[in-house]
This record gives structure tokens, sequence and C-alpha cells, in this order.
């Protein structure tokens, strides 16, 4: 999904050629076949938006290649591209690295300083050492290396899968299921009282080009809106836009995970930058692009 946003912003900077790869033909947790690629490749900057990820099942159910996968990619990719003399780097962490019960909304200096959400704590460390490493290469060796935290993606080409798919996407699906089957409620998981803060991937895409056009972008920085809202009021949204009109129920049997998650967005805004698609156009173009996707059978659901 970022990756696919990514080259489409890509696609209107002139002089700009965006090289990309696919999974099958780069296991980014093969050491030597990321240095030979990045040894093949003549490649100025890099965006890392490669990541194992999924909601609050996902991260639960498979802890150790939620940890393992993520480092072993971010490792690899950041030794080799400093060892290839790459002049850009640009990280993408998540706003989930953040202590589960700091101050809200997140600053960018609230990492590290408490306890982890432990329904994501995996995936989470897996980021922080990421993170820290592009830190770590900057400091040690002056490399222009930098990362990105953005809050909860959202947009054309969202995991749509029943289990492990983020929050969003999910409810998208389910309504949607709901509308077609003619059902008259609708369960979502949890109490519907968590707060959280989203994102439209084209949004982010645009924040990432422009923090590589910066000279001396932060060692990381919140990439978001800076407005959250319930989960219950954003299943409301959702059920609007799909057009479902039957109840909304919830599942106290499932977990809510941090209780709010809302990212300080003024050090990004300082730069020159914010934010610029609303959440409710954003769900009219995503339901849209869902319904192109499965039309075409294209819809994931991994």
């Amino acid at each position: 999904m970022v990756g696919a946003a990514v080259c489409r912003r890509l696609a209107s900077e002139s002089g700009v050629t965006a090289v990309t790869t696919s999974r099958s033909d780069l296991d980014l947790t093969d050491r030597h076949a990321v240095d030979r690629y990045f040894a093949d490749s003549a490649i100025d900057a890099v965006i890392f938006a490669a990541a194992k990820v999924g909601g609050i099942v996902a991260n639960n159910t498979y802890p150790v290649e939620f940890l393992t996968d993520n480092v072993s990619m971010a490792v690899n990719t950041i030794s080799s591209a400093y060892k290839h003399q790459v002049s850009r780097f640009l990280f993408l962490g998540s706003t989930c690295v953040y202590p589960r019960d700091c101050a809200q909304p997140i600053q960018e200096q609230s990492l590290l300083t408490g306890t982890l959400e432990k329904t994501n704590e995996a995936y989470a460390i897996a980021k922080i050492a990421g993170v820290k490493l592009c830190q770590y290469h900057r400091c040690q060796f002056g490399a222009n290396f930098t990362s990105a935290m953005p809050t909860n993606l959202y947009g054309p080409g969202d995991n749509y899968h029943p289990e492990n798919s983020h929050v969003l996407p999910g409810l998208i699906a389910r309504f949607h299921d709901a509308v077609n089957r003619g059902y008259e409620s609708v369960t979502i998981w949890g109490t519907g009282t968590p707060r959280r803060e989203f994102l439209h991937v084209d949004d982010l895409a645009d924040a990432l080009v422009h923090l590589l056009d910066l000279k001396d972008a932060p060692d990381w920085v919140n990439v978001g809106t800076g407005r959250d809202l319930s989960i219950m009021e954003l299943a409301r949204m959702v059920a609007e836009v799909v057009g479902f009109k039957g109840k909304i129920l919830t599942d106290l049997s499932r977990p809510d995970g941090t209780p709010i998650k809302c990212s300080d967005v003024s050090l990004l805004t300082s730069t020159g930058w914010q934010a610029k698609i609303e959440l409710q156009d954003g769900l009219t173009s995503t339901f849209q692009a869902f319904l192109e996707e499965s039309d075409h059978g294209k819809l994931r659901a991994v």
C-alpha cells in the first residue's frame, strides 16, 4: 500500500526514477541478497516501506515473525545502503513504537520512555531497532539517514483480511459484507472507546517526498493529522460510506489495544508540511478503491 502510493507520488517528480523490487524477487531478510541488490543498483535514496504488518490479532498470533522478520529487513537494508553509499535513507517506523501510556498527543521525545503496548510489542521493538540504527549511522558516520513515524494508514491497496487486517480496512470489509448479506447488525472488536488517528496513504507519500527534500531532517518525525476519533465514531463513518444502516454492536472479548494514540505533528508542520485529505473524503475514495480492487480480483486479504 505505502510503496504503491510513493510510486504514484514520485511519478509527478521530474527527473526522478522510482526503482522497485517485489518480495518474490528480493528477500529482504536475506543479508547477502540485499547486499548484492545494492551492489548492482545505482540508488541515490531509499524510502524503506517494507514491513510485516497486521492488526492486533496478527501481532498477538505471530510475535516471533513480527520481530525477527522486521528486524532482519531493517538491519540488512540500512547496513547495505550505508555500505554502498546511498546518500539518503528514510526509514518508516510507526507511532506504535511509543510507550502505551505516554502523554497525548505523542511527541517524538517520548520514544523509549515507558512500557510498550503488549498487543504490538514485537512489531514496535523491531521498528525501534530500525529507527535507532538510522540514528546511530547518522551519529557515528554522518549518514543522512532519518525516520518517519506514520500513524494508522489507510487507502488504496490496503489489506482486508478478516482477522489480520488493521481496524479501518477490517471495518470496510465487514460492513460491505453485511450490506451484501442483508445483516441487521455488525459487531466490532473491543469496546469501541479507544481513540485513533488515521492518515491517508497518499498524504503519507507526499510527506515522505517532502522529508527527502529537507537538507537536515530530524532523526525521527511523526507523520499524521494530529486529530483522532473513537473506534465507534470511525465505525459509524464507515457504515455511512458503505451504506450499512443496521446496528453496531461491540465484542468485549476482543482486546482494545492502546486507549489513546494521537500524534503531535508540530515538528513536521514546522518544516512546512501538513496533511490535506480529510477523513470523510479519504474513506469515500478508499471504499471506491475497495470495490474496484474486488471487481478486478486484486483485493488483498493476506
